[in-house]
C-alpha cells in the first residue's frame, strides 16, 4: 500500500510538472496569438495608411493635372488674344476709284463722297470698297496719303475727313493744256472706329483709268 501511495504521489508529481508544462505552452501559444494579432491589427491600420497616402497622391496628382490644364487653357487664351491684337496691328490699304474702263469724277457744285472701288491693297479689311470708308481697327498712329489726276482748265481737288472733319485738301488748278495732279498726306491720331473718307472738293473733277492716277492709301504706323 505504501510503496503505491509513493507511486501515486510520483504520478501526481509527473501530472502536475506535465499540467505546468502544458499550461507553460498554453501561455506562449496565447502570447503568440496576441503578438500576431496585434502585428495583423498594425499591418490593418498600415494598410490603411497607405491607402489614404495612394489616396492623397491620385487627388494631389488630379489637382495638378486640371492646374495644368487651367493654365494651358489661359496660355491658350492669351495666344489667341496676342495674335487678334498682332492682327489687329497689321492695317495697309491701298485704292484707286474706278475698278474698270476709265473716266471723269465731276465736276458737281457741292462736295461728294468718293468710293474708291479698285482695292489693291486691303491687309486687315478695313477699308470698305462699297462705302469707301477706312475705319480704324485699333487706336493708333495712321499715315494716310491722297493723290488726284485732272485735266487742265478745271480744278482738280479733294478733301480728307476723318469723321466728318476737314483735315486737308489736296488742290491743284492750272490753264495750261495737259493733265494736273495734286497730292497730300498726314499722319493722325485715330481712335478705335474713327472714320477717314474722301471728299470731292465742290466744282472739282478728277480722273481715273488703267494707270491707277487717283489714289487713296493709308497704313498703321504703330498702336497706343
Amino acid at each position: 500500500m505504501a510503496v503505491s501511495m509513493a507511486g501515486q504521489k510520483v504520478r501526481i508529481t509527473f501530472l502536475e510538472k506535465e499540467n505546468q508544462d502544458q499550461a507553460a505552452k498554453l501561455e506562449s501559444q496565447k502570447t503568440e496569438i496576441d503578438k500576431q494579432k496585434t502585428e495583423t491589427e498594425q499591418l490593418k491600420l498600415l494598410s490603411k495608411e497607405q491607402a489614404a497616402k495612394l489616396e492623397t497622391e491620385i487627388n494631389q496628382l488630379k489637382q495638378h493635372s486640371e492646374e495644368q490644364e487651367a493654365e494651358l487653357e489661359s496660355q491658350k487664351a492669351e495666344t489667341d488674344q496676342l495674335k487678334q491684337q498682332l492682327k489687329g496691328q497689321q492695317v495697309a490699304f491701298s485704292v484707286s476709284l474706278l475698278d474698270q474702263g476709265y473716266g471723269d469724277t465731276g465736276p458737281f457744285n457741292t462736295e461728294i463722297p468718293l468710293i474708291f472701288k479698285n482695292v489693291i491693297t486691303n491687309i486687315g479689311n478695313a477699308y470698305n470698297p462699297q462705302t469707301g470708308i477706312f475705319t480704324a481697327p485699333v487706336r493708333g498712329a495712321y499715315h494716310l496719303d491722297l493723290k488726284l489726276y485732272g485735266h487742265a482748265g478745271i480744278q482738280t481737288g479733294g478733301l480728307l475727313l476723318r469723321n466728318g472733319e476737314n483735315i486737308f485738301l489736296a488742290h491743284e488748278h492750272q490753264s495750261t493744256a495737259g493733265g494736273v495732279s495734286a497730292s497730300n498726306g498726314v499722319s493722325l491720331l485715330l481712335e478705335v472706329g474713327d472714320e477717314v473718307s474722301v471728299h470731292l472738293w465742290a466744282n472739282s473733277m478728277v480722273y481715273d483709268g488703267a494707270n491707277h492716277d487717283t489714289t487713296f492709301s493709308g497704313h498703321l504706323i504703330f498702336t497706343m
